[in-house]
């Protein structure tokens, strides 16, 4: 069953097309990777997917509902969430502060309760304490717990992120360039991190330059080339498709 459907979709700004007449479905419960050269419109599509840009034409479902147009908290709530290519961090906030963060759809964030700290409220938050707490333990970051966020190292940060995005309780994750400036090491911690999520039933859409990472835990891939589909397919297929190759290496190579 798919789960997010990109159809006939196309971007343009000042008359370059970042996106054009773009097709592809996500089935849910996969792990779903958008590969391509800097460039290719990635990153557009995932602002258009999450509600950030408008599209020029064509249109995004999901869960078989049109919404195209929607605002990012209303696809928030509807179990939509992402991660950005560059940290967006509270860096004055404590780590599982920013984690919580990622719960406020699921609080009672009425005025009144909130202001005389009524007993349901103050219940609420601590159970979402320890469910962010669980959270942080789950991407591996439970010794953090009491961390301020500025004193966390950069490859912790990003798995923080991923944290408070699932705090949101998603059907469909994105994630933008979630390995981009880590190490070797680094990187492994976040592969296992996606696994884990994909595990627990969460569709996963992967955005991504590491391609030992992508080939590795995609179970779909999708290349794009200036803003068109490039190929799809299996990361065997994808991996074997020469124009794919191309694109990446140049015709020469």
């Amino acid at each position: 069953m798919s789960l997010l459907k990109v159809e006939s979709l196309s971007k343009e700004f000042g008359g370059v097309h970042a996106i054009e007449d773009l097709t592809f479905s996500v089935e849910a419960g996969h792990i779903h990777s958008i590969i391509g050269p800097n460039g290719a419109g990635k990153t557009t599509l995932f602002n258009l997917i999450t509600g950030v840009y408008t599209p020029s034409s064509g249109r995004v479902l999901f869960q078989d509902r049109l919404v195209s147009g929607m605002k990012p908290y209303e696809l928030a709530a509807l179990g939509m969430s992402r991660t950005f290519q560059n940290l967006q961090i509270f860096f004055n906030m404590k780590a599982i502060e920013n984690v919580m963060v990622g719960s406020h759809l699921h609080l009672d964030r009425r005025f009144l309760p909130s202001l005389l700290r009524l007993p349901k409220v103050t219940r609420l938050d601590r159970e979402c304490r320890a469910s962010c707490a669980g959270l942080m333990e789950f991407v591996g970051l439970a010794k953090y717990l009491d961390a301020d966020a500025a004193s966390m190292p950069y490859g912790a940060l990003k798995r923080l992120e991923i944290a408070r995005a699932l705090a949101a309780k998603p059907r469909l994750l994105l994630l933008d360039e979630p390995a981009a400036g880590l190490n070797a090491t680094e990187s492994r911690e976040i592969d296992e991190v996606i696994k884990r999520v994909a595990a627990t039933g969460v569709t996963v859409v992967l955005v991504e330059h590491d391609m030992k990472m992508v080939m590795g835990i995609s179970d779909h891939i999708t290349a794009l080339d200036y803003g068109r589909k490039l190929a799809e397919g299996t990361p065997a297929q994808v991996r074997a498709n020469p124009e794919v190759v191309s694109a990446y290496l140049g015709a020469h190579a």
